[in-house]
């Protein structure tokens, strides 16, 4: 392996809080279930899930998000300003880059993209997003058991199901959502529609004959 994960694991460990490094171990090993199930690389998959929050680090509270995104020359969006912890996905992929030395593009992308999310999201990215999500870890919710399934049977649904979710989250609290948020939501939500309307098609032609 290219990346050696205990040392990686020894380093994370020093920088985030006991629960944050136990969230990044789960999302770790859930990305590794996920990757032999969708036949993604799995080291690329593990080191991803493990970094995907390096971003949320006990020397970097959301008040220092801004200016440390000034510092590294990170482009800061309008909705990025209203809601700093969003940053932590970009100053993430800075830190893996800089301080984990990763220089592989598909797990920085897939770190940059597990937040905010992207329409055009590579099988890594979904993986990494999804895992986020459904590991362990994660406080059950009502749709939870449902979604962990659909993961290992549809990633697309998947993440249309926790998009879905999320966005209700998001609008019940009141918090600012960002725009990319809302575009990847709609894109799996026609994708799924289409694949659903496609399904019906089929069935209607089978009965026909």
């Amino acid at each position: 392996m290219k990346y050696n994960l205990n040392h990686l694991k020894k380093h994370l460990l020093k920088i985030q809080s006991p629960e944050r490094f136990q969230h990044s171990v789960g999302v770790m090993y859930t990305c590794s279930a996920l990757a032999m199930k969708y036949e993604e690389d799995l080291e690329k998959s593990m080191v991803a899930g493990l970094l995907h929050d390096c971003g949320k680090r006990l020397d970097c509270p959301v008040s220092k998000m801004i200016d440390l995104c000034d510092q590294f020359q990170l482009s800061v969006s309008e909705s990025e300003y209203q809601s700093p912890i969003l940053l932590h996905a970009k100053l993430g992929a800075y830190y893996a880059q800089h301080e984990f030395e990763v220089e592989d593009h598909d797990i920085l992308h897939s770190i940059l993209a597990h937040n905010t999310t992207e329409k055009t999201m590579n099988q890594l990215d979904k993986i990494v997003y999804v895992a986020d999500y459904i590991e362990p870890g994660r406080r059950q919710t009502s749709r939870m058991n449902l979604i962990r399934y659909t993961a290992f049977v549809n990633l697309d649904e998947a993440m249309m199901m926790i998009l879905s979710d999320t966005l209700s989250y998001l609008k019940d609290k009141h918090f600012k959502i960002d725009p990319r948020t809302e575009y990847t939501y709609q894109h799996y939500w026609k994708l799924s529609k289409n694949q659903s309307d496609s399904v019906s098609t089929n069935l209607s032609l089978q009965e026909e004959k």
